[in-house]
């Protein structure tokens, strides 16, 4: 789930033309060493934090169907996670850094939610709503400046942002679908009394019924009546 944010956000960052100026965006931690090896532009969106939204979190599973509508396998609720990135840029002037890092901000700024044509793997597959936000709120994930201590750089303007994405469960298989009736065996279980290997026991269907309707089995159905017996209201 991680690395499909990562490419959503590299896709949403090159909707604004970086690549075609010659910027990169790369997920590097922004150290000593990367401003020293840099040659180019360049926007860091580096993942810092990553904890789990308790409050979403959901019991259950849930169903996967196919194009006939049966169902083909089952997945436990997903879990969502709130990521941190630390989003820089990198150039030659502080002021020509600050126009790139106002870029970013209003492409930032201005989505709420990423994309579904941005989303791939398992954010596809589920459908769910990616959300970002540049707010910073505290969550119980290291602050900024922490962050930069840890690094070992000094302190830049950056752009806190985070999102929430969730993450699948293992798909885990299902048994075939069923087509016939329950077959059922009455009879003596002693050896004596045990039908034979072929018996073809008694099948707890409808006979005939292709299609059992908005009933389903339980649907009424016409009865015979035992032998001697007649209609209530009918004379004999």
């Amino acid at each position: 789930m991680i690395h499909e944010v990562d490419e959503a956000l590299r896709q949403l960052l090159a909707g604004t033309g970086l690549p075609e100026r010659g910027i990169e965006v790369v997920f590097d931690a922004p150290t000593k060493d990367f401003a020293a090896r840099r040659n180019a532009p360049t926007v860091s969106v580096f993942l810092y934090g990553l904890r789990e939204d308790t409050g979403r979190r959901q019991s259950g599973t849930i169903a996967e169907y196919d194009e006939d509508g049966l169902v083909t396998a089952q997945r436990p609720a997903p879990r969502w996670f709130e990521l941190a990135y630390l989003v820089t840029a990198w150039t030659n002037r502080p002021q020509d850094e600050h126009r790139l890092l106002a870029e970013v901000l209003r492409c930032l700024a201005t989505t709420d939610t990423l994309p579904a044509r941005l989303l791939t793997g398992t954010l596809a597959e589920l459908g769910l709503t990616v959300t970002l936000d540049i707010a910073g709120r505290d969550t119980g994930l290291p602050s900024v400046s922490d962050v930069w201590s840890s690094l070992g750089g000094e302190l830049r303007p950056s752009v806190d942002l985070r999102v929430l994405a969730p993450l699948p469960g293992e798909r885990g298989p299902v048994g075939p679908p069923v087509t016939d009736g329950l077959v059922l065996h009455a009879g003596d279980t002693s050896p004596a009394g045990r039908p034979p290997a072929d018996d073809p026991g008694r099948r707890l269907r409808y006979q005939g019924t292709a299609d059992p309707g908005a009933d389903g089995f339980a649907a009424p159905r016409e009865r015979g009546l035992p032998p001697g017996r007649r209609p209530r209201g009918r004379a004999r």
